[in-house]
């Protein structure tokens, strides 16, 4: 799968150091509640079969994406292995 223009890789362990700024990527409440929906999908997929997503999210710098595992999704942020969190806020999209 290509990754999508404008958005650099990084490692999961380097979302840890991180700062994310509390404004939302997404503006339309439908495309929050698809993203949310996703998540859970994602979150559901991982947990079962370890199955790894590209999580397409923006930190304070510039857009990023992350190949990894969602273990779990809170009504504010998802959770990745070792306690790494991204605010759902931050979030753009999912490739599943």
């Amino acid at each position: 799968m290509p990754m999508e223009r404008g958005f650099e890789l990084v490692e999961k362990e380097d979302v840890a150091g991180l700062n994310f700024p509390a404004e939302h990527v997404l503006s339309k409440e439908k495309d929050v509640k698809a993203l949310k929906a996703e998540l859970e999908r994602a979150n559901t997929l991982g947990n079962l079969e370890y199955y790894k997503v590209k999580i397409y999210f923006e930190d304070d710098k510039k857009k990023r994406v992350v190949h990894t595992t969602i273990w779990a999704v809170t009504e504010q942020a998802i959770l990745l292995k070792k306690n790494v969190v991204i605010p759902i806020r931050r979030i753009h999209k999912l490739e599943i």
